[in-house]
């Protein structure tokens, strides 16, 4: 496997006189009507998108835009759109559709869509043809051109596409990136997927994986703890690969303590880790750093090695159960999530009941359950499916109801326990104000004297429900 190609810096710096360009033009719009030109930057889909989103946003702001939530005042709209389920591609088309009415109230509107779906040629395809009100489309390969490509659509008057691959390999660094308030932050510390599961188009739409070099992402860890972030996580579409292709001997668990060594109070979590990659050496890396959160979101996607196989996961439900054995042997207080698709094409009865065993037996504090969503492309569309979706629902719905019976219990567990928290915001009963996050990522709904945002304190829990733990400073 090759390491990623670096985007020379030139490149980087050609960008950035795109900036300059637009930013001129944009200060001239300033003078002649006596405030900024206002951009809508929003986000579909996962946490990754967020983060792409946060660096476009960057860039926005370089080139002389203020950002705004207000479509109805903004020249520049930006979707940075989702692949991963037909619902998230619907969503996004349909609010694209709503676009219409802006762009023939205000023509000069500059409306522009990027990310996973559009790097889809049918999507791209069929913003062509059905949507020719959007003047800007780039895939998510092209981030990071996204200066040149604006620059061409506001001089050339004319609709731009590029939907260029990653043949390359390339990771851009050293553009600016506008971050959210608050205490989180995101860190990309590698791109694309290489596993291929049989029902995912991420490989398809993102590439494969390449890895950030280990310093660069240090110093921007660093970056983030100097400016008060305190809850920063590192992000991967499976973050167990992470080295591998960079030839330097540093895998995840050594880039865990790297930036676990960084002096500072905060927390670092991360997602997604892969089944078949995760490792003991991994859940001892967790153990013994201070500031990696006991928390682990390891998708397991269903509890038949049948359907395993079939969905290409590399791993058995046996494997699955020794790595959360592992894990809690090393870390009993660790929180665990996971991923699970009902419906998959070919699941039986039998399937679906080996999942539930899996859900009872482990005990997830938090699950993510989706109903199986056919991806064009992907070798799963093709696979015959006899389960009527009348029956795939009667299916998640006993999934959940299991769920919540083994959260029920869990968090009553909490009940009269001391937890150290994050308070990270405020909360919307009146007797507990403050919002807060446990280490291993529980909502607290708190009150007491001393709490403020961004800050660590110890909580007593008066009382559980299904989906908050509420309690007082100690």
């Amino acid at each position: 496997m090759c390491a990623a190609q670096i985007v020379p810096e030139e490149q980087i710096q050609r960008q950035y006189e795109y900036m300059d360009l637009i930013a001129a033009r944009n200060a001239e719009q300033e003078r002649l009507s006596g405030r900024k030109p206002r951009a809508v930057a929003h986000t579909f889909g996962c946490q990754q998108n967020f983060a792409d989103t946060e660096r476009l946003a960057g860039m926005l702001v370089e080139m002389g835009y203020a950002l705004t939530d207000d479509l109805n005042e903004a020249g520049l709209i930006l979707y940075n759109t989702c692949a991963v389920r037909e619902h998230a591609e619907s969503r996004a088309f349909g609010n694209v559709g709503a676009l219409t009415h802006v762009k023939k109230a205000r023509p000069e509107t500059v409306i522009a869509l990027c990310g996973c779906m559009v790097q889809q040629e049918k999507a791209a395809e069929k913003v062509r043809k059905s949507y020719p009100h959007v003047d800007l489309v780039f895939g998510t390969h092209a981030l990071w051109r996204f200066p040149e490509l604006l620059f061409r659509t506001l001089t050339e008057n004319k609709r731009v596409f590029d939907l260029s691959g990653d043949e390359k390999g390339e990771i851009a660094e050293g553009l600016p990136v506008l971050r959210g308030d608050g205490v989180r932050a995101w860190l990309s510390i590698m791109y694309g997927c290489n596993n291929f599961c049989t029902y995912c188009i991420v490989p398809y739409v993102r590439g494969r994986e390449r890895s950030r070099d280990p310093e660069t992402i240090e110093s921007e860890f660093r970056e983030l703890i100097a400016a008060g972030y305190k809850d920063i996580t590192l992000l991967g579409q499976n973050v167990n690969s992470y080295g591998r292709d960079l030839g330097q001997g540093e895998d995840f668990s050594a880039l865990l303590r790297r930036l676990d060594a960084v002096p500072g109070e905060y927390l670092i979590r991360f997602m997604t880790s892969h089944p078949k990659d995760a490792s003991p050496r991994l859940f001892d890396t967790m153990a013994e750093c201070r500031h990696v959160a006991r928390q682990l979101h390891l998708p397991f996607q269903s509890g038949s090695d049948e359907i395993l196989h079939r969905m290409n996961r590399g791993y058995t439900a046996e494997h699955y159960r020794g790595l959360i054995a592992y894990a809690r042997e090393k870390m009993p207080e660790i929180t665990l999530s996971s991923d699970i698709i009902v419906g998959f094409p070919g699941e039986t009865e039998t399937d679906f009941e080996q999942t539930l065993t899996l859900v009872r037996e482990v005990g997830f504090d938090m699950l993510y359950t989706f109903l199986y969503s056919k991806r064009s492309g992907t070798p799963a569309a093709e696979y015959p499916d006899h389960m009527t979706k009348e029956e795939k629902q009667r299916q998640f719905e006993r999934l959940l109801r299991v769920q919540d019976e083994t959260v029920e219990k869990r968090q009553a567990d909490y009940l009269g326990k001391r937890l150290r928290v994050l308070v990270d915001g405020e909360g919307k009963d009146p007797n507990y104000p403050y919002a807060a996050r446990t280490e291993g990522g529980l909502l607290v709904c708190c009150s007491g004297q001393g709490l403020k945002t961004g800050a660590f304190a110890e909580i007593e829990i008066d009382k559980t429900t299904l989906r908050c733990l509420f309690g007082h400073a100690v």
